[in-house]
């Protein structure tokens, strides 16, 4: 590896650095680095006089490296590079050093801001020597939108663009979308109702063509690059075919198990077969279940007693039995039913030994 020659120009920006920093005796003491071939300082090194200098220098002294001591990178970093791609270098070879808001703005001392600045400078030039070419290539761009969350921000941000012509994947981890603002009454400041204008929204996003709704979703994964992500997502089973379920609702009456209904804040019960509210999109319903109850997982046949109870507490006795008899049949095939008469007996009364007193 050759060895590397590098150029170092320090920026007097104005009073910005000059004012607390001595950008004189900062050229001298670059000029002293080790594959330093030429140190610079200048008024104004971004401008079109200072770049032309920059230019001149690499082409002269054979500089292949470029380290520039002023402000911020995120000001003029794309300022230098185009100078080294204009000169022949790849514009990568360069490293700023941010001696304005890392030393003249952080302090009035002259000699501590200056000293900062040296071993900031110091620390640049031995990375520079380091850094290899990046060649910028273009890639194919995936121009689908992974929306996240179908508040009305998110419905919103769907919308716009899908409508310009992207496809949209808008995920909801409820069973609708819809977010806060369906939990609301009122919008401030106009006390506008919150579903009239949230609905028209919803129904709007739910038929566009270039959304593709994935309710009772969430995000697992994110892998990639802008432009190419790569997302797993895990859909949580509704348990009920969403391109059969007309809404109708006549599913809900007779289900028996009642839960804490969240959408209500847990001011009211909803059936464990239900509808988020009225106006949910999708308006399918979804069973919620919650894992296997410590009766059914602790009997080794399996049998769902919790549903056991729920029909039996709704007066479903035959449903009960249907329901036991379904993963158990041994209650059919191995329990009699007695014919012998029963006498009540009286209040008081001793009851009757089943066979004769012995003498």
């Amino acid at each position: 590896m050759a060895k590397a020659r590098v150029g170092v120009y320090i920026c007097h920006c104005g009073s910005n650095i000059a004012g607390t920093v001595d950008v004189l005796s900062l050229a001298q003491y670059a000029a002293t680095l080790d594959n330093v071939i030429v140190a610079r300082e200048y008024r104004y090194t971004c401008s079109s006089t200072g770049q032309e200098m920059i230019k001149r220098d690499i082409q002269e002294f054979g500089l292949d490296r470029i380290v520039v001591a002023a402000c911020s990178p995120r000001m003029h970093e794309f300022t230098f590079r185009a100078v080294l791609a204009e000169a022949g270098l790849n514009p990568y070879y360069l490293n700023v050093a941010n001696i304005r808001e890392h030393c003249s703005w952080i302090t009035k001392d002259k000699e501590v801001g200056t000293e900062k600045a040296r071993h900031l400078i110091r620390g640049a030039v031995a990375r520079v020597v380091w850094q290899e070419p990046l060649e910028e290539r273009e890639v194919p761009v995936n121009h689908s939108t992974l929306v996240v969350g179908g508040g009305i921000a998110g419905i919103q941000a769907a919308l716009t663009i899908a409508q310009a012509g992207y496809k949209v994947y808008l995920v909801e981890k409820d069973t609708s979308i819809g977010g806060r603002m369906a939990q609301l009454d009122k919008t401030f400041p106009t006390l506008d109702c919150s579903a009239c204008i949230l609905t028209p929204k919803m129904v709007t996003v739910a038929r566009e063509k270039n959304v593709q709704l994935l309710s009772y979703s969430e995000v697992v994964d994110v892998s990639g690059y802008v432009g190419n992500f790569k997302v797993r997502i895990k859909q949580k089973p509704r348990y009920v075919d969403l391109e059969k379920c007309t809404g109708c609702g006549e599913c809900v009456p007779v289900c028996p198990v009642k839960v804490p209904h969240e959408f209500d804040q847990r001011l009211s019960q909803r059936k464990a077969i239900y509808r988020l509210f009225p106006q949910a999109i999708p308006s399918a319903y979804a069973i919620d279940k919650r894992g296997i109850s410590p009766c059914r997982a602790a009997c080794p046949a399996g049998v769902n007693a919790h549903g056991y109870v729920a029909l039996i507490g709704e007066g479903k006795y035959e449903e009960a039995l249907e329901l036991i008899r379904r993963d158990l049949p041994f209650p059919g095939v191995c329990g009699r039913v007695s014919t012998t008469p029963v006498r009540r007996r009286a209040a008081g009364e001793r009851p009757r030994a089943p066979w004769p007193s012995l003498p």
